[in-house]
């Protein structure tokens, strides 16, 4: 029977990283990808008995094809530190992995909780967010800081898991504000690497296209107070990531020099 190995990205998670460990722990191999955390991340990998390797972060698709290789199985299953396994999507990877008739790639439903409630609208569920199941090999990410792109290396087509697994990607408030700041940057950089353009106009027309998207088109509304912020955050985050970009391109984020 093939073997799987799961790979778990992580940067000062140690408030998550042992729940997305215990939610893998019947895997054949556990790697944690850390980019040298500065909390007890890698020591509770250690503890658990995970393998922990050391990779600088230049971005999530750097990051991924650098973990993948890292990998000694057949099998791959992709698990971020807010993420946790469920039995029945357990129960359901064992069985693809152990048929000949299996596909090379699969994407897998994630149920998003935040403030204690599932979030089933938003665009939150099932929340497919590229395959996190799939033969050594066939996934490869592009070097895209965040947002990842990815291309598949298969004739097959991709299936998709029947099975969930949990989500929890913000703890409180404070991690929204983070997150948001964190990644407008990584999405400001990506802006610059493509070369686009950008104005204050365009970043105001973008968020509020980001949120309204969220909150009205996909029914945000109907996760009530959750809904709200997390669009208000995403309008934000959209705002933020070309403003910084247009604040970058014409040297606005530095300080003046006095004359």
């Amino acid at each position: 029977m093939s073997k799987l190995s799961v790979y778990i990205i992580a940067f000062n998670e140690e408030k998550k990283i042992k729940q997305a460990l215990q939610s893998v722990e019947w895997a054949d191999e556990i790697i944690v990808a850390d980019s040298f955390s500065t909390d007890r991340t890698q020591v509770i990998a250690k503890e658990f008995g995970a393998k922990v390797i050391q990779i600088p972060f230049n971005g999530f698709g750097e990051l991924r094809n650098i973990a993948i290789k890292a990998c000694s199985h057949d099998w791959i299953f992709s698990l971020d530190s807010d993420e946790r396994c469920t039995r029945l999507a357990k129960e359901e990877m064992l069985k693809i992995i152990g048929s000949k008739d299996s596909l090379d790639a699969y994407y897998v439903p994630r149920k998003n909780y935040f403030m204690g409630k599932w979030i089933r609208y938003s665009g939150f569920y099932p929340d497919f967010r590229q395959p996190q199941l799939f033969r050594k090999g066939v996934l490869k990410f592009k070097n895209d800081a965040v947002h990842e792109r990815y291309e598949v290396i298969s004739n097959k087509k991709c299936g998709y898991l029947k099975s969930n697994i949990y989500q929890v990607p913000f703890k409180d408030l404070e991690e929204v504000i983070h997150k948001t700041n964190r990644y407008s940057t990584l999405g400001a950089q990506k802006l610059q690497a493509a070369n686009k353009k950008s104005s204050m106009s365009k970043a105001l027309f973008h968020g509020f296209w980001a949120g309204f998207t969220l909150y009205i088109l996909k029914f945000g509304f109907l996760d009530g107070w959750p809904g709200f912020i997390i669009a208000l955050g995403n309008f934000e985050g959209t705002f933020y990531k070309y403003a910084k970009f247009y604040f970058k391109n014409r040297g606005l984020d530095s300080l003046l020099k006095p004359k």
